[in-house]
């Protein structure tokens, strides 16, 4: 690959990442008024990040994964990824920790980072994923602050680092796929179909019950925009 393209990989994967702090800095104005604009608002990013996360699950990880493996192969990778997500839920609650939204957006920030190293290894486009990535890190991180939600502003601006660290992660990740996974295509095969089985567990756990409100329902089309981002960009790239 042109040293052009590693770059705009990188660009891609950056971009998508630092989507994580833009979320808390999103989240840390409060009062928005009136009162009901800001709750369908919060529900609203939401349903948005559960759109896109159900569109790179449909239209990336799982067209994808099955390329390289078999059916069985397939399933146990799927479920497999369902049940370490669940496993690690489980384990955080016991913990009541008030991380939990921080550990489920690495937990697919990173496969998805790998996904996007080794897709543009094998000569493919990488908008389509780069582009929900960051889609679905904007409420993700948004999530993951309120729910962190720091006392002071001291606190507040060391969380937000913290964010900008996890950040490069992704062109970490991208390149470990990119150099090395690349040449493994049922490795990433597995990894896509894992990664897609516990982004699917984490909607119905973590983020649909989220969005619901009583006697509201524009919150909800945050979702149907999610899912038509990874459309149009599915279909430009195609």
């Amino acid at each position: 690959m042109p040293q052009g393209d590693i770059v705009g990989l990188l660009i891609m994967a950056t971009v998508a990442g630092l989507a994580m702090p833009a979320g808390a800095i999103l989240a840390t104005y409060q009062g928005i008024q009136p009162k009901w604009l800001e709750k369908e608002l919060r529900h609203g990013i939401l349903a948005l990040g559960a759109g896109a996360l159900i569109s790179a699950v449909g239209l990336v990880l799982v067209p994808e994964g099955i390329k390289d493996v078999s059916v069985f192969a397939a399933i146990m990778c799927f479920v497999g990824g369902a049940l370490a997500f669940m496993a690690l839920d489980i384990y955080l609650a016991k913990k009541k920790t008030a991380g939990s939204q921080l550990a489920a957006m690495l937990s697919d920030f990173v496969p998805e980072s790998i996904a996007l190293g080794t897709t543009a290894a094998l000569g493919g486009g990488t908008m389509l994923l780069g582009l929900l990535i960051a889609v679905q890190n904007l409420p993700e991180g948004f999530n993951a602050y309120r729910e962190m939600l720091p006392k002071n502003k001291q606190r507040s601006t060391k969380l937000i680092i913290i964010f900008v660290l996890m950040a490069l992660l992704g062109p970490l990740f991208s390149l470990l796929g990119f150099y090395y996974l690349a040449q493994f295509p049922v490795v990433m095969s597995g990894i896509m179909l894992f990664a897609a089985g516990g982004i699917l567990y984490s909607v119905f756990q973590d983020i649909a019950p989220q969005i619901r409100m009583e006697n509201h329902w524009l919150p909800p089309l945050g979702g149907i925009l999610g899912f038509l981002v990874g459309m149009i960009g599915f279909m430009l790239e195609g």
